[in-house]
């Protein structure tokens, strides 16, 4: 084989490591008390009340991004209704973002369309999801633990397993 094939193939395999390594760590889910603490934020629901990571203080919170045109996001309402049911009178709750390009009465008529039972914030000017680390895309999860750390996060559909180990291990 001639020198420029070996040098292409080593660079295609070395490519390879390095999206399989980041695809990893962006699944990645920690078991200890988290990768980092959740940024704060301070906004207004729908139903024009204040809401801030500090309500939640001493208790999990599920933070989504999420999209009206995100097929995946209206897909996983369900589960995020059910999840909420299941552990809200046990001090979580989830805090569902939109994101800046949805128009506020399109995420306001989904949320009563789809009966989202939890917290809805219309980033109106993109700085939650700028604050968040720059969330571009949709659905973006994070689970942030009773001591204010982020111990899970997802691009593209959560594993709610994983997400109800952490809350059953938290809630219990």
């Amino acid at each position: 084989m001639s020198k420029l094939k070996l040098d292409r193939k080593a660079a295609i395999g070395g490519v390879f490591i390095i999206l399989v390594l980041i695809a990893v760590g962006a699944a990645w889910i920690t078991t200890g008390d988290g990768v980092r603490e959740a940024p704060g934020f301070a906004a207004t629901n729908l139903e024009g009340e204040a809401v801030s990571l500090d309500d939640y203080d001493g208790r999990p919170v599920l933070i989504s991004f999420w999209a009206t045109d995100c097929p995946e996001c209206i897909r996983e309402i369900p589960t995020l209704n059910e999840l909420h049911a299941d552990f809200r009178d046990r001090g979580f709750d989830i805090v569902a973002i939109a994101m800046a390009h949805d128009r506020e009465s399109r995420v306001r008529s989904m949320s009563e369309d789809r009966e989202i039972a939890y917290t809805v914030i219309h980033d109106e000017n993109g700085d939650l999801a700028s604050t968040w680390g720059g969330v571009r895309l949709t659905p973006t999860t994070f689970l942030v633990s009773p001591r204010g750390r982020i111990v899970y996060q997802k691009l593209g559909e959560p594993d709610f397993d994983q997400i109800r180990d952490h809350l059953e291990r938290w809630l219990s």
